[in-house]
């Protein structure tokens, strides 16, 4: 009995050395991957969660690759665990989607043995990404914020619309709510650039004007400080 089971753990040196190599390149470039991941991200979604998920998820879907090595009964087992569990994890941004089918990618690439190909595809699409980063692609050129004004009594249009115009801004009317003698207006402001200072000295010239009660300010994530 001893013996069977020695016999069933054992492994050839040559497949024993080509699953370390493919393990250990698929956390290398998804080590890689996270660091690419950090360096180009923008927004407010981040989470250090999400790269210890794409260091992972290479080296797991290697060792996948490893077991099914073109077992078909093995591969329609595998279908039939992942159809079993359910990710309720949301993707707050479809650019997540893109470095986690690049993790997957990768341990695919690893798990059945393509290690120069697979590494040569993610050195290129890591140049791609850190190019696209610094020529800002996909940035809008001109920067938006949302101006929320209240107040009571009569809305003085006139005053705000001369104080915009007088700041050189495109104002766009979005909402206006009145009740009970109250009211909300959102104006959206376009400026050919972020100029968090333009609007700070907006914001405090309208809320020097009679008749308001609060003003605020919003900011898109893009035009947040990167």
């Amino acid at each position: 009995m001893w013996q069977a089971f020695l016999e069933l753990i054992t492994v050839t040196p040559d497949l024993l050395a080509r699953f370390v190599i493919g393990v250990l390149l698929s956390i290398g470039i998804g080590l890689g991957i996270a660091l690419v991941y950090k360096l180009t991200h923008r927004g407010l979604s981040y989470e250090a969660t999400f790269l210890s998920s794409l260091v992972a998820i290479a080296p797991v879907v290697a060792c996948v690759m490893f077991f099914i090595q073109g077992n078909l009964v093995l591969s329609l087992g595998l279908v039939g665990s992942l159809s079993i569990i359910r990710f309720r994890t949301p993707i707050k941004d479809s650019r997540d989607m893109v470095f986690l089918f690049w993790s997957i990618t990768a341990g695919l690439g690893a798990g059945t043995n393509n290690l120069g190909i697979v590494l040569i595809a993610s050195v290129l699409i890591a140049i791609m990404f850190v190019i696209m980063h610094l020529a800002n692609y996909g940035i809008p050129k001109k920067a938006e914020y949302v101006l929320i004004i209240r107040g009571e009594g009569d809305y003085p249009a006139d005053a705000v619309d001369r104080l915009i115009a007088g700041f050189g801004i495109e104002a766009y009317l979005r909402s206006h709510e009145v009740k009970e003698g109250r009211w909300e207006r959102i104006i959206e402001l376009k400026l050919a650039k972020a100029n968090p200072e333009l609007i700070d000295q907006l914001a405090g010239a309208v809320g020097e004007l009679d008749q308001l009660t609060s003003v605020s300010i919003l900011a898109p994530q893009l035009v947040l400080p990167m």
